[in-house]
């Protein structure tokens, strides 16, 4: 049975037997409707900010970072760095890439909100692994246009981080080069392991 739509989100725990169909008692003796996952997290946020307190904060990190990591959903980037809120800039995409778009977000990150010091960070069992740029064309077949942008697969984890390093350093854009960082995630262990600019 669906969770009902105004149930804040179960724990992760509680997130596996709802996926496997078997969701706990129900938030209140009333019937309530299911919803669509988009409705359960708008409710989400109602709880959340019944207590919410506006921090005070600028909009500028603290810690004057931005984080570029993939979008994979077992990655907690906040909780595996230490970072509490208003600390870093973080920008995701498939892949943890550094494309165009990631060099806009990292511009304006550093031009007009102050930070100096970019980590990158990809991860083990990336879903970029498997992909080629064959899925472009397949994209192509089935809409009948191609995409503009490229899908960025890799086959070698180290090398894709050598490579974004590599982007942000010789991007004329940023004014802050030089404290580029890059890492790779093993979703097992939690662990981060840096990789070595020099291949």
């Amino acid at each position: 049975m669906p969770i009902p739509a105004s149930q804040p989100l179960p724990p992760s725990a509680d997130r596996a037997a709802a996926r496997a169909g078997e969701s706990g008692p129900p938030h209140s003796a009333k019937a309530e409707s299911p919803g669509t996952v988009t409705d359960r997290l708008v409710e989400a946020n109602r709880h959340y900010a019944t207590d919410f307190t506006d921090p005070g904060m600028d909009a500028r990190p603290v810690l004057k970072v931005a984080v570029v990591s993939c979008m994979d959903a077992r990655i907690d980037l906040h909780a595996a760095l230490g970072l509490e809120l208003g600390d870093c800039h973080t920008i995701r995409n498939a892949g943890g890439v550094v494309t165009d778009d990631i060099i806009r977000s990292l511009t304006i990150s550093q031009r007009a909100l102050g930070t100096r010091s970019v980590v990158l960070i990809h991860h083990t069992g990336c879903g970029l692994l498997s992909l080629t740029e064959d899925f472009r064309h397949e994209l192509e077949a089935e809409v009948g246009q191609r995409p503009t942008w490229a899908v960025e697969a890799f086959k070698d984890l180290d090398d894709d981080v050598r490579q974004s390093m590599q982007r942000v350093r010789t991007s004329p854009f940023l004014p802050h080069r030089d404290d580029v960082r890059g890492f790779v995630f093993d979703v097992t262990t939690g662990l981060l392991r840096e990789i070595d600019p020099r291949p």
